[in-house]
């Protein structure tokens, strides 16, 4: 299997979220909009003034650790809206990279991959 580790774009992440503010408009223990079945974990949000495929800021799931590093990222598949996205990680634990996991792999129509750092 071919795999690059890439500094720079760690680097670039840690760029972007060094620039930006992190707002959490889905904070841990809250229940999904639309979705009521799904709970929130760990505190889900965007990175204020970014772009992402779905038009609207860079979703992050922001951990309980206090420094704001990328620990990793999840791309994901969602077969519902026939899109994928990536999100950040920042400041998780790693039981919070673990729930952040399977909260985007525990249905048919949603599929994560976790790249840790």
């Amino acid at each position: 299997m071919f795999q690059i580790y890439n500094e720079d774009f760690w680097k670039a992440i840690d760029t972007l979220v060094a620039s930006g503010t992190i707002i959490i408009d889905r904070p841990k223990g809250s229940i999904h909009p639309r979705f009521p079945h799904i709970k929130y974990e760990v505190d889900y949000g965007y990175l204020e003034n970014t772009a992402s495929i779905d038009g609207d800021g860079i979703d992050v799931w922001r951990g309980s650790l206090p420094a704001l590093n990328v620990d990793a990222i999840i791309c994901t598949i969602d077969l519902m809206k026939k899109d994928s996205e990536i999100k950040l990680l920042i400041g998780c634990t790693e039981k919070e990279m673990k729930a952040i996991y399977e909260f985007h792999n525990h249905t048919e129509f949603m599929k994560g991959i976790l790249i840790c750092k």
